[in-house]
């Protein structure tokens, strides 16, 4: 497959792929383990972020804790809107059936693919997102479906606002929690996450 993604895929026995975007300072195997926990047969894509953020991976740059630059972030979406393109068809896997599963920078980076590039995948799993774009663009998002969970300690919750009302104006089915923890993950997301996926794809 002619990429310069480096990614990760870990075959599973059912029809769904689950692909996993890691937060700052992660790779492509970050959220393998939660992944397998989330969807037990789905096949996993884990791909790293191509930014070196103060020599972190990450999906983009950004210029303070909630100011990102605008233009990568546009280049970074089209770019793995067509890698997971690529990736189906090199793996043989159903384009029709792409979830993510994104946390911290990497659910930014899915927020952003999917406003921009709506037919990536079918939605997915936002683990403490926030709005990524400072103008995102009006998206029939009729056919996503997606899991937000909050965190109640997260320092940047109060820059979250944003996501679900964008989601939902745009025509996704959105489920919201906020859980008892802060930006970290918890055994909440695993269970909450383990559930949704299920109701998804069975």
């Amino acid at each position: 497959m002619n990429t310069n993604w480096i990614h990760h895929l870990d075959r599973g026995t059912g029809p769904w792929t689950l692909l996993h975007l890691h937060g700052t300072g992660g790779n492509e195997t970050q959220l393998r383990g939660l992944g397998r926990e989330i969807a037990p047969d789905a096949t996993l894509l884990g791909v790293r972020g191509r930014s070196l953020d103060e020599g972190f991976p990450r999906f983009f740059r950004r210029f303070t804790a909630v100011r990102y630059d605008q233009a990568q972030i546009r280049e970074e979406a089209a770019a793995l809107a067509q890698f997971v393109q690529d990736a189906a068809q090199a793996y043989g896997l159903d384009p029709a059936k792409v979830l993510t599963l994104g946390y911290s920078n990497g659910a930014n980076m899915a927020l952003a693919a999917l406003a921009l590039q709506p037919q990536t995948f079918q939605g997915g799993l936002f683990l403490r997102p926030v709005m990524p774009l400072d103008d995102p663009p009006g998206a029939d998002l009729s056919h996503a479906r997606a899991l937000i969970l909050h965190g109640a300690r997260d320092p940047y919750a109060a820059h979250a606002g944003a996501v679900t009302p964008y989601l939902t104006h745009s025509g996704a089915q959105v489920e919201e929690h906020t859980l008892n923890a802060g930006h970290e993950l918890s055994q909440a997301d695993v269970t909450l996450g383990a559930q949704w996926w299920a109701r998804q794809t069975q």
